[in-house]
């Protein structure tokens, strides 16, 4: 579900920026919403196009081609790129020379509306089509629209190097997975993003030791769902079960690629997102004991703490199974952080389902969490055969209810860290003072502390002396 690949506020609508390529003369100006899948195509777009003459620019008014990444998970999602295809056309009555394209998860259920009815944009392309961008490019500058929003079995563009847009320098995304077999009855993205394939592991090690000689400290490996990461040679997921046997003893998973990785750069700090407690096997588990380097911390999305809930969803396990889950985690990695994805008032969640989603956070106590009241989305399971029904102002209730429990156990766990030393990757300067330095804990926290002689990508080891629900506030020890 695209919505466990963690949205994350501050990053939605950044124009994204990359290293001019000399002799480049057409800019490109790309803007990102949704998940960080989607961070991820744009860094791949903007290499795919940096061949064919384009630099990227955060200015929108000399843009010769503007690209908006979409999201079909929120409704909010879909109002927000309307507001900025609008603002666009707008700027175009001032730069009649520009074009304008939708790419992503809502290129598929919306192109006929925004390049016919409405002719807002020139260009639609959906999550497959990237590299088909340079004939795309040439149609629309030739004065036709462009389309293609075909799915693929095999596309996962192994082979292109992403350009790091608006890098820190220090983290970066490895996508490994494209696409998902899980059919949740609230979620689109199988829709849009089409049936699960896997990139070659060969592919995803040289990415990271090229990341790692650049200069970053801390990759993320990406996929709507890592835990099925599955490479048998190349193909479906769902078609593994028709492979040689040959194929299926020399197949890699999830922990087996995790192991490469960690093993390829021992001095890399590595993460995933996001997992699938139906497909998250012990092996990853002990694989993540293994490693210093693995951070200890899984974002282990449940959507709700009630088995009847969980059924309609076609979330493949049952509460009780969640908790096993859980059970082992904190027996394998006892350190580990868990974060959550919660939906209220999906169709038919009764009290009682809501009392037991709360009773479920009381058991696990989350470190972090991404709560979110249900929205219908057109073309999902839920939306064609259930019936949304939990009035409005329920749902906000419950909403309410869950983010404040959530506030009450992030303190707590927060509070566990006080009086302890932690190693810390410094990401950047602290949002309230430049005095201070922000990074990240192996278990996701933030914290900030004084600067003295540090820099951007150093692990220091940091004294936690206090804390809030969301930060640690310490001090460096040597």
């Amino acid at each position: 579900m695209a919505s466990e690949n963690i949205i994350e506020e501050k990053k939605q609508g950044q124009a994204l920026v990359t290293d001019n390529v000399e002799g480049n003369n057409k800019k490109l100006f790309i803007e990102s919403y949704g998940c960080q899948m989607n961070l991820n195509d744009s860094e791949i777009v903007a290499s795919i196009l940096a061949k064919e003459g384009f630099n990227t620019t955060p200015t929108l008014e000399e843009a010769d081609l503007v690209l908006v990444n979409t999201c079909s998970i929120r409704e909010k999602a879909e109002q927000t790129i309307r507001k900025r295809l609008q603002k666009y056309n707008r700027v175009r009555r001032i730069n009649p020379e520009m074009k304008i394209g939708v790419m992503g998860c809502m290129a598929e259920r919306l192109k006929t509306k925004f390049l016919e009815e409405e002719k807002m944009v020139d260009l639609v392309v959906g999550p497959d089509a990237y590299r088909d961008l340079p004939n795309l490019v040439k149609e629309i500058e030739s004065g036709k629209d462009a389309i293609n929003v075909i799915l693929s079995k095999e596309e996962t563009y192994g082979d292109v190097t992403p350009v790091r847009l608006n890098s820190n320098g220090v983290s970066a995304f490895i996508s490994i997975t494209r696409g998902c077999d899980n059919m949740c009855t609230f979620c689109v993205v199988p829709f849009t993003r089409g049936r699960e394939r896997s990139r070659d592991p060969q592919s995803i090690v040289k990415e990271a030791l090229d990341l790692w000689e650049k200069g970053y400290k801390e990759i993320t490996l990406l996929g709507q769902n890592v835990d099925s990461y599955l490479w048998y040679g190349g193909g479906l997921k769902k078609d593994f079960k028709n492979a040689s046997e040959i194929a299926k003893a020399t197949a890699v998973d999830f922990s087996k690629l995790m192991e490469m990785v960690a093993l390829s750069v021992p001095g890399m700090r590595i993460r995933f997102a996001t997992s699938n407690p139906q497909d998250m096997s012990i092996d990853v588990l002990h694989t993540m004991a293994k490693y210093d380097n693995i951070c200890k911390y899984i974002h282990l999305p449940v959507q709700t703490g009630s088995t009847r809930m969980l059924e309609r969803m076609n979330r493949q396990h049952t509460r009780e199974e969640y908790m096993e889950l859980i059970d082992n985690v904190k027996r394998i990695i006892p350190d580990c952080a868990i974060s959550q994805d919660m939906i209220t008032g999906f169709c038919g969640e009764t009290e009682e389902d809501h009392q037991d989603t709360l009773s479920l956070m009381e058991y696990v106590k989350y470190d972090f969490g991404f709560m979110f009241a249900y929205s219908e989305r057109p073309g999902t399971l839920a939306a064609k055969k259930m019936e949304d029904d939990v009035p409005h102002e329920v749902k906000k209730r419950r909403l309410s209810e869950i983010i404040n429990l959530q506030q009450k156990h992030g303190l707590y766990r927060m509070q566990n860290m006080v009086g302890k030393t932690v190693e810390i990757l410094i990401e950047g300067d602290s949002k309230k003072s430049a005095a201070h330095w922000m990074g990240r804990n192996s278990q996701n926290a933030v914290a900030v502390f004084p600067k003295s002689d540090e820099k951007v990508g150093d692990l220091v080891m940091v004294r936690v002396d206090d804390c809030t629900s969301a930060t640690l506030i310490g001090t460096r020890v040597a």
